[in-house]
């Protein structure tokens, strides 16, 4: 065979409808940053809602110190930054798993995320897979995660993390 395969065309699915809402409550925060990842390469327009109630799995104690570990390191004027809010912490973890080229850049443009539900979105949101209480480990919220990095947690109602013990 002469030369390399030619490249396959990825469809553009899902504009002509606006934007695709997902209502994150229960997901879990690796397999739904996994997964819109991936559809936003595609070129779906994702919201996602509730964000505070997105599940991480593990022990919540070494949980909270991992992400406390990567906001406090670096320079405080210079960075590395990372956020202590939930739609961004999502948003950081989505863009991680997105190549660092124009792809990537647009493809992060498409993607919008909101703690609890706007009103515009309340009939539209969509479940997302599994749910936490599925999960045989321990897990935690990332609204629990937030507030222990200082996030104001007035923004959004309290939610409980739990688990297996």
């Amino acid at each position: 065979m002469k030369g390399p395969l030619p490249a396959k065309k990825i469809p553009k699915t899902g504009l002509a409808f606006g934007p695709e809402v997902i209502d994150a409550e229960g997901a879990v925060l690796g397999r739904l940053a996994a997964k819109l990842a991936k559809r936003l390469l595609m070129g779906d327009h994702i919201t996602v809602v509730n964000t505070e109630k997105i599940a991480i799995s593990g022990d919540p104690w070494w949980t909270s110190r991992w992400f406390a570990h990567r906001r406090q390191r670096g320079d405080p004027f210079k960075g590395p930054f990372y956020p202590r809010y939930p739609e961004r912490v999502l948003r950081r973890v989505i863009e991680g798993m997105l190549p660092e080229n124009v792809r990537g850049r647009e493809a992060i443009k498409r993607f919008t995320a909101y703690i609890g539900t706007p009103p515009e979105f309340k009939s539209k949101a969509q479940k997302f897979g599994k749910n936490a209480n599925e999960l045989t480990c321990k897990w935690t919220t990332l609204g629990e995660i937030c507030k222990s990095l200082g996030a104001k947690s007035e923004r959004w109602p309290s939610s409980t993390g739990g688990g297996a013990s």
